[in-house]
Parts: structure tokens; sequence; C-alpha cells
């Protein structure tokens, strides 16, 4: 007996490590955890099954299309769409988006269906499987298998061997997880990360593919169950670290067996409803929490969220408040004039946008994605009937279920004490469905199917069983919460939690506390979501255990983000949208498919607009007030925002230019032989500031220019304009004569100008010999000239030292000499015998006709190897000569700007 529940929980196990493994890689490769795996999943299940049913396609030509040509097709569409955007976006952003896609993506698929008049599906449509139908059984060892079965285990086997051959022995795989370990590094290194992210999503998508193809005679054609199959799924990739191929089909296959031995075997777990059922959320709870850490050592990395600009700053505070007086207005009028239908809808869309302030608080202010506000909101409003029905009075009731979500919240902060990111939200959707799975089924407390009958809330003079009643009392408790979210925000420990929020580490240091932080901030946003539960409970007149489902919240963090994490009027827009867009297209007869396309389309808005749809509002009237003010006087310089709005680079300020030109006069031309490196009258800056000011420097072969100067002058900024790791406004960028100006940094990579960044240019979470592979085709030169390098090539480089780590960046550049070097502050940090080997390198690469620019702090070292140098300040180059006529006064000229 026991050896059949293993056998069977292998195969079951094997579509697990199918799609964990495609979520591993799509997640190493890209640094996106996509929630619409298993949606991608039910897609190409739905083509296999039209393939075998409508068009009579042989089962395996029909898996073949769906999952070897459909899912990985579907898997570049949405990379050009959405998933390259949402790459540098934040992580609340990145989990938005593709729980819109969770949502968007089976409703196309059954709305193209609907539209062709293809066979209709349900969750009760069950297509046959890939291999003989039906299944052809025997009995090995005594064990009823079928071939259905077999070719299940044997393609998972197959795909996670091809995989871990793929990501480890091939040159793509090393790009996929170097791009991932330091995306900016990659790019600077000459990979394309564009074109290695749009295969991860390929390989990805044609995994998630073959797992719902696979399991579509066992799952059928249920959304929800390829959803749940997801997370399933993530509980293996959570074991693999989200990393290890080989791993996490261990770890998919494990689960299968552990759920099949517990359903056998544990008839004592009966009494306790779902808890068997429930075992891959148990698994994937606790390895969140014991694997989430990372013990390298990641050199120079900081963590950091910074708020979206402020568009509406200069505007009056009574223009800031007069749309949403005017909304509201129109809202009061509208309860007591409108019809008691709609009235009724606008009141659920307000208890919704009750529940939603909670993201406000947790996401908004906190930073943290928190997935069980859904669980919170059930919690208080079953506690609540639960008290009712007990006798207590009805107001204790209620403060009974607010208190009950807090107290829960703060249970849940405990371990999110630990978690943060992504990590935090699967833990917080794991608790959230064990509450669902588990707690909210056991009948004592829920009162199993029947539910609690709650009483209308009665106010002397009135109760809520008038919608247009229930309307001012949800504004009113809407308008305490955003109060209460005012003064947080402006407290000494709003201050606290938005500097742990954007410095962890810094808040530390100044004495704050992370973890209070926290505690509090899911106390108070599980309170709110509470309460919001009770109205839902009081508005419907009854609760049950399913009214609340832990989806729910999945689906409600993805609607109010979308309008605006940051703001309460986020989440009242948010709320009303809810249960607006619904209605309409039912009253418009319009299929309710369409309804979660059109939330997939805002997931794809929130890839370019990350900060939501209220943000988005502010910038838009920003720019027009922008193009409506008078041109700025001639000579002023030109800003990021201003030129990147025209489409093309503005020209560099006028007497920039004639500065120019009066140098080059000056010095007669250029230098014999010509400059192999041209900065002409670049003008450059991050978003509205303008940092570069018309800056020109040439770089010859075989010479070393030292750019000098203070902090803050403009010299790391005029590097990365130079790499191709920042844009330019204005002027040109040559390279032996072409204008490389709309290069690439990649592209520039790859024609030789090589940037070692500030800091360390390694990838630390590849190991040294990784490194040099991202460069070079064989390391063994560098060995032979860094001995010490060889001594630890299976090392990750995160765990070298400082100076060792230097030096791995720079020896790539001693076997394959690059064209141009620009050196970052190449001493940072270091001790000085580390710091004479790197100028060592710099000296032997100019010998072999390398053209160096130099960046440096501390001019002793630049001066001893330098050719040439200049100095800048504020942006501009404002001396450049030979190194003989650099002297004292010139020095204190460029760092303290004493003339």
């Amino acid at each position: 007996m026991i050896l059949q529940y293993v056998l069977s929980g292998l195969v079951t196990g094997a579509v697990f490590a199918i799609m964990g493994s495609g979520l591993t890689l799509s997640y190493a490769a890209t640094g996106v955890f996509n929630f619409a795996h298993g949606a991608v999943g039910f897609l190409a299940a739905l083509v296999f099954y039209e393939l075998t049913t409508a068009a009579g396609l042989p089962a395996w030509l029909s898996a073949v299309v769906a999952a070897g040509l459909f899912a990985p097709a579907l898997g570049y569409l949405l990379h050009r769409a959405m998933f390259r955007g949402l790459a540098q976006a934040g992580e609340t952003a990145q989990i938005v988006a593709t729980i819109g896609l969770t949502i968007a993506l089976p409703a196309l698929g059954l709305l193209a269906v609907e539209l062709a008049g293809l066979p209709a599906t349900d969750a009760t449509s069950l297509p046959r499987g890939v291999g003989p139908h039906p299944a052809v059984s025997f009995d090995p060892l005594g064990v009823r298998l079928d071939t259905d079965q077999l070719i299940t285990f044997a393609f998972s086997a197959v795909a996670a061997a091809g995989l871990w051959a793929f990501l480890r022995h091939t040159p793509y795989g090393l790009r996929m997880r170097a791009s991932v370990d330091r995306r900016r590094l990659a790019t600077l290194r000459g990979i394309d990360v564009d074109a290695t992210s749009a295969l991860a999503w390929m390989l990805g998508s044609g995994l998630a593919g073959l797992a719902g193809v696979l399991a579509a005679p066992v799952l059928g054609l249920d959304a929800t169950a390829y959803t749940v199959l997801l997370f399933a799924s993530a509980t293996a990739a959570v074991f693999g670290r989200l990393r290890s191929i080989p791993w996490t089909f261990a770890a998919g296959l494990a689960l299968g067996v552990v759920q099949n031995l517990v359903a056998g075997y544990t008839d004592f777990l009966e009494e306790v409803t779902g808890l068997r059922t429930a075992v891959p959320v148990i698994l994937l709870f606790a390895g969140l929490l014991l694997l989430n850490r990372s013990r390298e050592r990641v050199a120079g990395s900081a963590a950091e969220d910074v708020p979206p600009p402020d568009h509406l700053a200069g505007v009056p505070a009574w223009r800031r408040r007069l749309p949403w007086a005017a909304g509201l207005a129109a809202l009061a009028v509208f309860a007591l004039l409108g019809p008691e239908y709609y009235v009724g809808v606008a009141a659920q869309g307000l208890v919704l946008a009750l529940i939603f302030c909670s993201f406000v608080v947790v996401t908004g202010i906190g930073g943290m994605v928190n997935l069980a506000q859904a669980a919170f909101a059930a919690m208080a409003a079953l506690t609540c009937g639960w008290a009712f029905a007990s006798g207590l009075p009805f107001v204790v009731a209620i403060v009974l279920g607010v208190a009950a979500a807090g107290a829960v919240g703060l249970v849940v902060a405990l371990p999110a004490l630990r978690l943060g990111g992504r990590v935090l939200t699967l833990a917080t959707l794991a608790l959230a469905l064990l509450a669902d799975q588990v707690l909210f089924q056991v009948d004592a407390f829920s009162n199993g199917t029947i539910g609690w009958a709650l009483p209308a809330l009665g106010l002397g003079f009135a109760d809520t069983s008038d919608p247009r009643v229930r309307v001012a009392v949800l504004l009113a408790l809407i308008g305490l919460v955003a109060l209460l979210v005012r003064n947080l925000e402006r407290s000494a420990s709003g201050r606290a939690v938005l500097a742990v929020r954007s410095a962890p580490a810094a808040a530390v240091t100044s004495g704050l506390s992370a973890p209070r932080a926290k505690i509090v901030l899911f106390v108070l946003a599980s309170a709110v979501a509470g309460l919001g539960g009770v109205l839902f409970a009081i508005s419907k007149g009854s609760v049950t255990a399913t009214d609340l489902p832990a989806f729910a919240g999945f689906v409600w963090l993805a609607v109010v983000v979308l309008q605006g994490v940051r703001r309460i009027g986020g989440a009242v827009l948010g709320g009303l949208v809810a249960v607006a867009v619904p209605e309409l297209l039912a009253t418009w007869d319009v299929s309710a498919h369409v309804g979660s396309i059109l939330f997939g389309a805002g997931g794809m808005i929130l890839a370019r607009h990350p900060d939501g749809v209220l943000t988005q509002l502010a910038e838009a009237r920003h720019r027009r007030r922008a193009r409506r003010l008078p041109a700025a006087p001639s000579g002023a310089f030109p800003t990021a925002s201003s030129t990147a709005s025209s489409g093309a680079p503005s020209a560099p300020p006028a007497e920039v230019v004639a500065g120019v030109v009066a140098r080059r006069a000056a010095a007669g031309g250029g230098g014999s032989g010509g400059p192999l490196f041209v900065l002409e009258d670049v003008v450059a800056g991050y978003a509205d500031c303008t940092v570069l000011r018309g800056v020109r420097l040439e770089v010859r072969p075989g010479e070393v220019v030292a750019l000098l100067g203070a902090n803050g002058a403009g010299k790391s900024t005029a590097c990365a304009v130079a790499a191709g790791d920042l844009p330019v406004t204005g002027g040109r960028i040559l390279l032996d004569g072409v204008d490389v100006t709309a290069w690439p940094a990649h592209r520039r990579a790859r024609a030789g100008v090589l940037l070692a960044p500030e800091g360390r240019g390694v990838f630390p979470g590849l190991t040294v010999e990784e490194n040099l592979r991202t460069w070079l085709d064989d390391p063994e030169p560098v060995y032979r000239r860094l001995p010490q390098l060889a001594a630890r090539r299976t090392v990750a480089a995160g765990a070298l030292s400082g100076g060792e780590q230097q030096l791995l960046t720079l020896a790539p550049a001693l076997v394959r000499p690059p064209r141009v070097l620009i050196a970052d502050e190449p001493s940072l940090g270091l001790a000085p015998l580390v710091v004479r080997q790197v100028f060592d390198v710099f000296a032997e690469l100019r010998d072999r006709g390398v053209a160096l620019l130099l960046v440096e702090e501390k001019a002793t070292e630049a001066l001893a190897v330098a050719d040439r140098v200049a100095f800048m300040r504020l942006g501009a180059v404002t001396w450049t000569g030979p190194r003989s006529e650099v002297d004292g006064d010139r020095l204190t000229a460029a760092y303290l700007g004493v003339r």
C-alpha cells in the first residue's frame, strides 16, 4: 500500500517539479516572481483541449503545439508587453502586475473560445492525456500505473536535467544568471539583458505549458485549480531557493509523496477539517521562514525604496483638495438623490474601499506586500458573528471582531520580522490560505455553511439597512482612517516607519527599531481590514466562511495598487471601480471575461507607471503645466524631463558651446593621431536634475586621462554616460569617429568600451570562474597571471575580499584588452598594496594601447599613471592639460573650488 502512495505521489510531484522548475528559471533569470505562471499553464491546457477536441489533431501533436509553440510564444509576447518593463519596477509593481495577468489570461482564453464558437469549457471539462486514450494500465510490483502517469514522470525528469545543464553549462544560462545577479553590470559586460530575459520567459512559459498539458486530465479546465497548482509548485521552488533546478525538482517530487502519505496515513487528522489538504501551504510557509535568508556576502549592496516625486508640490493646498472635495460632494448628492439600487452598489464599493485602506497602511506606508488582508477581514466578521450569536451586545461584538483581526495581525507580524519583499508576500498568502482551509472550516467558529446572521447597525434615528445611511457611515469611517493615516505619516512613529522602509540599515544605525515599526503597521492595517470586514458582514446581513476567500486579497491588492496604494484616495477609487466595472458590464450585457481582461491591461499600465493611476494623472498635469510655462532664458540648462518629452536631444547651453569652441581654439585642435574616444559637449542628468553641463573629454589610444574633482562634481555620471548606462540629453559620444550616442551599454561593451564601475564590478552570486567567463571564453590565462584567483575559482565572488574582487573586475581586461577602459574609483576601500597592483594593471594596459579614462578622488595615485588630466567642478570640465602642468594650485582649485 505504501508503495502505491509513493509512486502515485511521485507522479503528482512530477507536475509540481515541472511547474516549479519553470518558476525558478524565470525568477532566477529575470528577478520577477511570476504569479501568472499557473495561468499560462491553464491557457496551454485550453489550447491542447481545443486542438484535440475541435481540430481533431493527435494528442502528441497538440501537446507539441500547446507546450512547445504556443506557451513560449505567449511568454515572448508577455515579455515584450510587460515583463521587460517590470524588471526595473519595484517588487510591489511586479507582484501586482503578475496578479493582474493571473486574472486576465484565463479570461482572455475563455473569451476567445466563446467568440470563435469552439467547444465550450468549464471546470468539469476533462481533456484526455498525451498518451493513448483511454490510458493503458499495468501493474509493476503490484502497483497500478497508467501511461499518462509514466509520460508525466518521464517528461519531468528530462525537463529538469535539461534545465540544469542549460543554466550551468551553456553561455546562455550564464548570461541569464549574471543578468539577475547584477542587471546593470551585465549590460556593461556586453550582455543583452533584454534578449536573455526574453529567452527565460519563453523557456519558463514552455515549462508552465508542459505542466498544464500533463495536469489537464486531473485538474480539468478550472483556472482556479491551476492557480492552486502554482502555489503548490511555489513550495518546491522555495525549497530550491528559487535558484536551484535540481533542488526544486527534488522538492516537487517529495511534496507529491508527502501529500499522498499524509492523505493515506493520517486518519486522526480528519477531525481537523482541511488540515490534510493544507500540507503544501504549511510546507510553503515553513520553507519561506527557514530558507529566506541568504548567507552570501554581497559587496556594496543597498536596498532603498524611493517614493515617487510629488508633482503637485507647488500647487496650493486648496487646489490639491478641490478634486476630492468635488468628488465627495458628487457622491453625497448621488447618495441622496440617486436610485436606491445604485446607491447600494456605491455603498458596497465604499465597504471595499474601507478594507483597501489597510493596504495604504501596510503597503503604501510600510512598503510590505501583505496578501492576508482578506483573511483579517473574514476573521473579524466571523468573530463578530460568533460573539453576537453568543449573546454579547452588538457593539461589543464589533469591537471584539476588530480586536481579533488586530491580534491575528500581531501573530502574522512575528514571522514578518524576518521576512521582506516577495518572500513576505508568499508567506502572508500561505497564512491566509491556511486560515481559509483550516481555521475558517471549524464549525464552532464559522457555523458551517449557514454562517452567522448580523443585524443592521442602529444609529438611533436610522440604521444601516438603508443604503444611504450606509454610505454616510462608511464615508465617516474612511475619513477617520484617512485622518489616522495622515497623523501617522506626520508623527515620529510615521517618520520612523518611512526611514525603515527607505533605508533599513541606516534606520537601525540611527537607533530606530525596524521590528517595532513592522508590528505597529501590521496590527493597525489588520484592524482597519477587520473593521471593513465587519461592515461587509453588516451590509450583507450575514457572513459565512466563503464570503471573503483568501484569493480575494490577491485581487484586492492589485486593484488598489493600480489606482495608487500610497493614498487613501487610491483606496476609495479602487473600491468604487471594483464594484462599478462588473455592474456596468452586466448592465450592458458584456461578457464578464472583458472585465478581467481590462484588469490585466491595468497590469501592463503598471509596468510603465509603477505608482498607479493617480500618480500618473498628477505627472501628466505636471507636464502640461511645464509646457505652458514661458521658455527658459537663454543660457539656462535643459533638464532631462524637458528633453525626454520632446523625443530628441536638446542643444547644449550656448555659453557652454562658446567655451568649448574657445578651448578648442586655444588647444590648437586635437593631438597627434586623433582621439579614440570623445565626449563632445555632453549634457546629461537624472530626471529633472542636470548634472553634466557641456562636458568634453578626449582619450587617445595608449593614453591615461585622469578625471579629478571633488565629490558631486559629476565624475561618476560622466562614466555612466560614456559607457551607455545613462542617456544623454545633449551632445554626442564618438568611438573612433563613429557616433555611438544612441548605442545601448551592451552594444558599446561589445565594441570595446568597458566600464569598471564604482565599488566592485563583480557578480557576487557567480563563482570566480563564472565571472571571468562573462567576458572571456577561456579563463586559464587569467589564472596564470593571477594565481590567487586560480586558487578560488569555485568560490562565489561575493565571498572574496575587496582587493580580490577588484582584481577579478580588471583581470579579464589583461587577457582581452578593451579599446577603452573606464575605471570609476578603482581604489575605493582597498589596501595600499592592492591599490599598487591595480594601478600596475592600468600601466600595463596603457602600454598595450588601451585608452584609459581614470576617475579617482585620490589624486596622488591617479597622477602617477596619468598622461593628461582633466578637472571637473559642478558638472563641467574646468581645465584639461598634460600631467606636467598640474601643480598644487590647480589641485586646490579643483577640489576646494578656490581660485
